[in-house]
């Protein structure tokens, strides 16, 4: 981590960038966490709303058991600590969208401690970004300032909704690095099934501190622990799409570089990006942990967990992104760009696993990630909505390797496949496209094209690259079912070509 991976050229020297993110990622629960009210995206305003939400005179929080399970489920995918004892807290602050005028949160003794995961650059590089813990928190509701001239109207059916707050360590060194960790996390709990990751329905999105410092001194923060070396910090709100992540890190580090090289200073505070310029701007000062007057929570004994119960939840995790990136490199033969691309999405992962089950990987591979992959981005769909199953794209794979089609036919296959679903077993055979491996079909074929161009015979001998013409002209006359390992031979044979 110390290294500076990668510097920032400003008019007085070279900048180092030093970046954490705090991603609150909704946890996937069908209550929310201190009340029974639903937690589902999309009701009316105001309809998930519970008295516990409301927070009505005499009304204590239940916690929310399930949401305790997906918090250690997803510390545990992150190679974190899971802490047996924890508790709540009350952060004070002023919510004007949140009714008890506090938030129910975690401090000083989190659910989940450091841990560590990796992250793959765009280049293939691996880095490791550190965790530095995930406490669960109550989200607050929205309020809502353009339905009238003189009135705010506010929403509580976020409020009390349970959050994950991830945060990392301040190991991310660059904007690509920050949109990777995003992502990267993004892929974990999905894989989990711990947040479904929707950033549009605001499920998920992350707080970005970024600071700058001279070339060196992150080193020197990694020698003495002392964040001065840093420089000092800002944290830009709710930044809710991977791109918006880079973006925000690309333009901090420069505004921050600037102010400092023209004898300005950083002042800690927070700050909101505006999508629409690209830039971020001034919210207000950043306050300090002391300031939240955080105190542990009256209503809520402190959480006990019983270590076995923790050991059976790690037992039921599914093989997470880096397993299986790891197994279809060594175990199915891919390169390390497409194990990544298709590990990086669990609905894509299990597609192509079903395609492959059985097969070479490699063909299946290239089948999922180019013909279906390109189709698909091509009509706009995702995965989900796959016109062709993955058990139907297996059996075209096997029509070719069974040598009933070709390569070329099977891509004219895919397309019908594509485009009105059906069996391509009964594709192949009510459109009459099964390969010919007749020999005696191709030798005729092979024999008229020699007899009408006697002059590309007499050069082939000399130019032996000519030789693919002949191939061409034989799988057009055969409609492109001729065998093409027999087409070759029996064109070597009658050209003398070796």
């Amino acid at each position: 981590m110390s290294e500076p991976r990668k510097l920032l050229q400003g008019a007085t020297g070279d900048w180092e960038i030093v970046v954490g993110l705090e991603v609150h990622a909704q946890v996937s629960s069908q209550a929310k966490l201190f009340s029974g009210a639903p937690a589902t995206y999309g009701a009316g305003p105001n309809e998930n709303v519970s008295l516990v939400d409301a927070a009505f005179p005499g009304m204590l929080p239940v916690l929310n058991a399930y949401c305790v399970e997906q918090a250690v489920r997803t510390g545990l995918g992150l190679n974190a600590k899971i802490n047996l004892w924890s508790r709540f807290d009350r952060k004070n602050y002023f919510y004007p969208d949140l009714p008890q005028g506090y938030q129910i949160s975690q401090y000083k003794d989190p659910i989940v401690g450091e841990g560590e995961i990796e992250v793959e650059l765009d280049d293939g590089e691996i880095v490791r970004v550190g965790i530095e813990r995930l406490h669960l928190e109550q989200d607050a509701g929205k309020s809502i300032h353009d339905l009238a001239p003189k009135e705010s109207y506010v929403d509580l059916n976020r409020s009390g909704v349970a959050l994950m707050e991830i945060v990392s360590k301040p190991d991310i060194r660059s904007a690509d690095e920050a949109a990777a960790y995003f992502s990267k996390i993004r892929t974990i709990v999905r894989y989990l099934g711990t947040c479904d990751g929707n950033m549009e329905e605001g499920s998920m999105r992350a707080d970005v501190n970024v600071s700058v410092c001279r070339a060196g001194n992150y080193q020197k923060f990694r020698d003495t622990g002392d964040f001065s070396h840093l420089g000092t910090r800002t944290e830009t709100k709710n930044v809710n799409s991977i791109r918006y992540v880079r973006q925000v890190v690309e333009y901090e580090a420069r505004r921050q570089i600037e102010a400092l090289e023209s004898g300005g200073k950083i002042d800690q505070e927070t700050r909101l990006f505006n999508v629409a310029t690209g830039e971020t701007r001034t919210m207000r000062s950043k306050e300090d942990a002391h300031d939240y007057r955080y105190f542990p929570d009256p209503d809520l004994l402190p959480l006990e967990l019983d270590a076995a119960w923790v050991e059976k939840i790690k037992a039921s995790l599914p093989e997470l992104p880096d397993q299986k990136r790891r197994r279809f490199v060594e175990k199915l033969g891919l390169s390390a760009y497409d194990a990544s691309v298709l590990s990086a999405d669990r609905v894509k992962a299990d597609y192509f696993e079903t395609v492959a089950e059985g097969r070479d990987g490699k063909l299946a591979s290239n089948w999922v990630t180019t013909e279906l992959f390109g189709a698909l981005n091509k009509a706009g769909l995702d995965i989900e909505d796959s016109p062709i199953e993955a058990p139907a794209l297996g059996k075209l794979i096997d029509l070719i390797s069974d040598g009933v089609i070709s390569g070329r036919i099977a891509k004219d296959v895919f397309a019908i496949m594509f485009e009105s679903g059906g069996d391509p077993e009964k594709i192949v055979e009510d459109k009459g496209l099964r390969q010919v491996t007749d020999t005696g079909a191709i030798e005729k074929i092979v024999d008229d094209i020699i007899a009408a161009n006697p002059e590309q015979v007499a050069q082939v001998k000399e130019k032996p690259k000519t030789f693919g013409w002949f191939v061409g002209q034989a799988m057009k006359a055969s409609g492109g079912k001729a065998n093409p390992q027999a087409l070759n031979e029996i064109l070597k044979k009658k050209l003398g070509v070796d």
